[in-house]
């Protein structure tokens, strides 16, 4: 977005010179031309913008969704540790039990 901005404003200063070259910013001077250029500025810019947002959404969705994957991996990772952690103990328990008969 920064160097995009930058882009911007690049352009919108070469623009204004443009604009100055041959206008003398003089309102007289302003022809039919000087505002289709303007329009079509405005649209591409538009245009570009909305590209690029597009993009940006897309790999901030994509980036959340690996995020939710990876949180629900940790979770289930925990839960098999908790399950294997309990087998182990039960295991042990029986193992105490088998060497240790009470009567």
């Amino acid at each position: 977005m920064k160097s995009l901005s930058i882009t911007g404003l690049i352009l919108l200063a070469v623009s204004a010179l443009l604009f100055y070259l041959t206008t003398d910013f003089a309102v007289e001077q302003i022809k039919i031309s000087h505002i289709m250029g303007i329009m079509a500025g405005v649209g591409i810019g538009l245009i570009i913008g909305g590209m690029v947002g597009y993009l940006s959404k897309g790999s901030a969705i994509k980036a959340e969704q690996k995020k939710k994957e990876f949180k629900q991996l940790q979770k289930e990772k925990e839960d098999l540790e908790k399950q294997a952690a309990e087998i182990a103990k039960r295991q042990a328990e029986l193992e105490n039990q088998n060497k240790n008969p009470q009567i």
